[in-house]
């Protein structure tokens, strides 16, 4: 599991009937942490982790793209629950992407989305001469916690 230290966004939620919701986030793809691995023989090593964070920088090209960004072109509210169309710039390209989200317990906003690398001409990492692979569908999770009206 990879997080992602560095971030911004802004979300814009009209009150005017017929006026459009809008989400723009920004990724520093250069400050991605590497959480967890599961499914090894072995736990992850510091070493192993430093590794997979030099590896990772070379196959998204973050010497040339450090940047990921989406930009959505529709938002569709309902109720709790909405669904988030646009563009997603990541290693060079752009290409659709849609979210799901959801208002959870607390107002915290969860969402998540699937990221199919070789969409974005990114050949799926594989570590430890082979031993290690990540799926080509990369799934992305979205966890907001809002301030307080």
């Amino acid at each position: 599991m990879l997080e992602a230290t560095s971030w911004s966004g802004r979300v814009h939620l009209p009150a005017g009937q017929g006026a459009a919701a809008s989400v723009e986030v920004e990724i520093d793809l250069r400050r991605l942490d590497v959480v967890e691995g599961t499914g090894g023989v072995r736990p992850l090593t510091e070493r192993d982790r430093a590794d997979i964070r030099t590896s990772m920088q070379k196959v998204l090209r973050t010497g040339s793209h450090p940047i990921a960004r989406f930009t959505s072109s529709r938002v569709q509210l309902d109720g709790d629950e909405a669904t988030v169309v646009g563009d997603f710039f990541l290693g060079g390209r752009s290409r659709p992407l849609e979210l799901a989200a959801r208002r959870a317990p607390g107002g915290t906003i969860v969402g998540s989305a699937q990221v199919v690398q070789t969409a974005w001409g990114i050949t799926p990492y594989t570590g430890l001469f082979g031993a290690l692979r990540l799926r080509d569908a990369v799934d992305v999770e979205v966890e907001l916690h809002l301030p307080a009206p």
